[in-house]
């Protein structure tokens, strides 16, 4: 079956209504109010089939204080029946409406001129031209205009047929291939059934059982049942007027605006990047920030908007920046709808080109803006490379290109095949990440820098601690990627990882003749000290060396297993230690106390604590309670 949505719209009692009436036998006035004043207040609803096409219509209201929910019901709409009174032509909401699809792109558009019973011939005919001169100017130049009454039929059949033939031609296909994104434009509980929303399915397919993600705010619904039309269904597709029964989520959550979509689909977002154009009559120039009513879908958000690319005068088009007061879903595609809130005027409207959208710096503001406008391929190279170190995902890019993981997927691996983008897999999560050449080729100049200048500083250390080269190498958005980058750096052979330290491929510290000699007598010093041994600026002063010399021989001598640093910066040559440990292995003991160590080795609770502490981390001891206990190896 094929499924298009008719969206009607036109001035205040031009006969929308009456007109879908007598087109589908449906009265869209569903509220006791707009039958009392006689005018559509909210959004009505009606439809008629033909063979395997399904036509629905989106009655919108006409009247100037009811724009906004007009706005709310034109998303979705592929075919566009503007009415114009044939006893009074063009009015303020015919111009606004017809300004207003146009900035949405509707691909197709008929007029109507109703009320031709009460109308003179004369009458009809200047309608008719001056219809034609509103639309010459636009983009639905040259739509036809048929003069019919509701009231004795006159023109009904002609204006059904020629309907019929653009909703074949503009409908969409039974599986568009994309995810379910519902935009709920009504909410209401209904006794014995619970949540009810409403909406234009924008893509996808619904399902009884389907589970939704609910945007903004997060949380999910559970789809009982599937209404399209008033009739129960197996599912509902995009481009068909779809009412869901839903379980899991309350009424409060779901008011006009909430998008209901697969889980992972859409994100939040404060900030867009949006193609825009200004309306020829808008009331001024876009020079700098200006306060915007946004309306996307059913959603309408204040915030305030400005240009990227030099000043927009009215009829000019140009990439704009929209920040939000509160966050909408959105993606790549979306169209929007920019009001001035007071007083209130429509000012132009366009295309989202970046739903996460981070105004660069510098000379990069240029080259986004040129990518960004390129398509979708160019997009996803920008969005790869501004990500940086930490590269962006799958999932992500396919969230804000507004496709398929699969689509995103295939346009990836072709950028990857022209090496635009590489593919790094996370070492410790599996999935992979989508990186810039740029950016390995900036992390291997930066290694080789923090290296060089490291070990020129600390000459004698037998490696760059690993969690000091990944805070200096990587930012922290980065940090899941780096095992994957040390990986990649040691197979070019720019460093080399052993355990938690980093070194220069080839490269060993080694003592000159003076750092050797004072090496010597350094150990031979802590050795002579035993388990009380001097501290580090005692042996300094009594060798005559200097601080930052002794400083680094010391911890030569760590790595090299000869001396031990303990807690507290205190020193203690192996030897000693090692025969500390003998004795405790041969004394029998189990379990001892610290003042049982303390007098067996004649120590101050000074280097006592140090010495059980080091015991403890090289797990010689196991601290229980007040007690240590040996460990033993089995043997022992």
């Amino acid at each position: 079956m094929r499924r298009v949505i008719v969206g009607t719209a036109g001035h205040i009692d031009h006969g929308k209504t009456r007109l879908v009436e007598a087109l589908t036998g449906i009265d869209c006035d569903r509220w006791q109010e707009e039958k009392e004043r006689g005018i559509t207040i909210d959004i009505g609803f009606a439809h008629l089939a033909e063979d395997d096409l399904q036509v629905g219509f989106v009655d919108v209201p006409g009247h100037h204080r009811f724009l906004h929910n007009a706005l709310a019901g034109l998303g979705g709409i592929r075919v566009l029946l503007l009415v114009v009174a044939a006893d009074e032509g063009v009015k303020p909401q015919t111009r606004e409406h017809l300004a207003i699809a146009g900035l949405l792109d509707l691909p197709c558009a008929l007029v109507a001129l109703t009320k031709t019973d009460v109308a003179a011939d004369e009458l009809v005919e200047l309608a008719q031209l001056e219809v034609e001169e509103l639309l010459a100017s636009g983009p639905l130049a040259g739509s036809p205009i048929f003069p019919v009454s509701s009231v004795t039929g006159d023109g009904l059949p002609e204006l059904r047929a020629a309907l019929l033939e653009a909703a074949v031609r503009h409908a969409l296909p039974e599986d568009d291939g994309l995810p379910a994104r519902l935009p709920v434009d009504r909410a209401f509980h209904l006794k014995g059934l619970g949540v009810v929303v409403t909406g234009s399915l924008a893509s996808g397919q619904v399902r009884p059982g389907d589970r939704l993600e609910r945007l903004p705010g997060g949380g999910e619904a559970r789809v009982r049942s599937v209404q399209v039309h008033g009739e129960p269904r197996e599912f509902a597709a995009a481009g068909e007027r779809t009412a869901l029964q839903l379980g899991g989520t309350g009424i409060d959550d779901l008011e006009r605006g909430v998008q209901l979509a697969a889980p992972g689909l859409l994100e939040e977002s404060r900030s867009l990047m949006v193609r825009l154009r200004l309306l020829a009559d808008a009331p001024e120039a876009l020079t700098g920030w200006q306060p915007a009513r946004v309306h996307l879908f059913a959603s309408e958000v204040l915030g305030r908007l400005r240009p990227l690319a030099g000043p927009l005068e009215p009829g000019d088009e140009g990439p704009v920046e929209i920040r939000l007061r509160s966050p909408v879903p959105t993606t790549r595609g979306d169209k929007v709808v920019v009001r001035r809130p007071s007083p209130a005027a429509t000012l132009g409207g366009g295309t989202v080109l970046d739903p996460a959208w981070r105004r660069p710096r510098g000379k990069t503001l240029e080259p986004a803006l040129a990518a960004l406008e390129a398509g979708a391929e160019e997009a996803l190279h920008w969005w790869v490379e501004a990500a940086g170190e930490g590269g962006a995902t799958t999932a992500d890019l396919a969230r804000r290109l507004g496709r398929p993981a699969n689509q995103a997927l295939e346009l990836l691996r072709a950028l990857a095949a022209d090496q635009r983008v590489l593919a790094v897999p996370e070492v410790r999560g599996g999935s992979e990440r989508w990186v810039s050449p740029k950016v390995l080729r900036r992390i291997a100049g930066r290694a080789r820098r923090i290296l060089r200048d490291w070990f020129e500083a600390n000459r004698l250390a037998g490696s760059m601690p690993k969690a000091e080269v990944v805070s200096r190498l990587l930012p922290s958005r980065a940090a899941a990627l780096a095992d994957t980058y040390l990986a990649w750096l040691e197979a070019q052979k720019i460093l080399q990882v052993d355990g938690q330290g980093v070194n220069l491929p080839g490269r060993s510290a080694k003592l000159d003749d003076r750092e050797s000699k004072l090496a010597r007598e350094a150990v031979a010093a802590y050795e002579r000290g035993g388990l009380t041994p001097p501290s580090p600026t005692e042996v300094q002063v009594s060798l005559g060396a200097k601080p930052q010399v002794l400083d680094g021989v010391l911890r030569f001598l760590v790595q090299q297993g000869r001396l031990a640093q303990l807690p507290g910066g205190l020193y203690f040559a192996a030897e000693p230690l090692a025969k500390l440990r003998a004795e405790l292995t041969d004394s029998g003991w189990e379990r001892f106390t610290v003042g049982e160590f303390k007098d067996r080795f004649g120590l101050s609770r000074k280097w006592a604590i140090p010495l059980l502490e080091h015991l403890d981390s090289t797990g010689f001891t196991r601290r229980l309670g007040d007690e240590r206990m040996i460990v033993r190896k089995r043997g022992d």
